[in-house]
């Protein structure tokens, strides 16, 4: 099955930046690969595994540009609904900047962000691994762990344009062999040998080995990650506690990104720094901003957050709030 889809301007409101979107580190997944004008990843579609390409000139009115193609046949309005779904083309953006604009303290994150959308998951288990993977890493880390991650133990698949690997089942993740790896002394060269890879730790995910095991073997016998879904948001928080190497920051970003609960507001080092410098003039520990952030922002916590975080880069304001020397 190949396909062509467009989505039409006046199908979702305001701009869209796609390249922005893709690049922010949203833990949904890792960022899609860019070829010629399109990005493109492998995803399911009710269950079918289905490339995808997509391209569109940033904050324009041009048509998104769609193409598919699956070793079996999808309907393109699945495909549709679910592109629309992942890059949050169901949000009221002008809505959300007439919110941004009542903040002084956040007015000027709009034209640093502007056409920054939610990157939602396909794979609900996928964004909980990648999340647990993005604690204390780089953004940069985490994807080449989690591609690594997908290339070793993923369903393989094999278009004109190359070979793609879905997520790899829980199952598999569960069993995938856990041994001592000493990532400094490993070089690239062994690295790309797949007969190399004998356990998680080789593709990179240093201590969190354990925690993505443990989670694998959770989620196929304690906890059902689709009924999380359909929790009030204080409900889905405790449940997210419940698996290993989750606390409250990767909580809200499984929560965020996983599932779009909007009012999840992850805190890390930065972002009590910045809400602290704007709010409150002085350091305030995550537990009181991340309270602060959901009460202040409440249903736009989860895009405040997004549009803080990527502001505070870009302008400049993450360099003056390193701590001095």
């Amino acid at each position: 099955m190949k396909t062509r889809i467009k989505i039409e301007n006046d199908e979702y409101k305001g701009p869209f930046d796609i390249e922005l979107t893709i690049g922010s580190g949203q833990t949904s997944q890792p960022a899609w690969k860019k070829k010629d004008d399109y990005f493109q990843e492998l995803i399911t579609v009710d269950n079918k595994p289905c490339l995808v390409k997509i391209a569109h000139k940033p904050n324009s009115n041009d048509p998104i540009d769609i193409l598919a193609q699956s070793p079996q046949d999808i309907d393109d309005e699945r495909i549709k609904t679910e592109i629309m779904d992942i890059f949050g083309l169901n949000d009221d953006i002008p809505q959300l900047y007439d919110f941004l604009r009542d903040d002084p303290q956040l007015e000027p994150t709009i034209d640093f962000c502007k056409g920054l959308r939610l990157f939602k998951a396909n794979n609900i288990f996928e964004s909980v691994i990648c999340s647990i993977t993005s604690a204390h890493n780089s953004i940069r880390q985490w994807n080449k762990a989690i591609n690594l991650v997908k290339e070793k133990w993923g369903d393989e698949y094999m278009f004109p344009d190359g070979t793609f690997y879905l997520f790899p089942s829980p199952q598999k993740l569960a069993k995938a062999p856990e041994q001592e790896f000493d990532e400094e002394t490993c070089n690239a060269e062994l690295l790309k040998s797949k007969s190399s890879w004998n356990d998680l730790r080789s593709c990179r995910v240093g201590y969190r080995s354990k925690y993505i095991k443990k989670t694998s073997d959770m989620v196929q016998n304690e906890i059902n990650l689709s009924s999380i879904g359909n929790m009030d948001y204080e409900s889905a928080f405790q449940t997210i506690l419940e698996l290993q190497g989750v606390g409250p920051k990767v909580a809200d970003c499984i929560l965020l990104y996983g599932y779009g609960f909007k009012k999840a507001f992850p805190v890390d080092i930065w972002i009590s720094r910045i809400v602290s410098h704007l709010y409150f003039d002085k350091e305030v520990n995550n537990t009181k901003i991340r309270l602060f952030g959901m009460e202040q922002f409440g249903d736009y916590a989860g895009y405040t957050q997004l549009y803080l975080f990527h502001y505070a880069r870009k302008s400049g304001l993450m360099n003056e709030l390193k701590p001095k020397k």
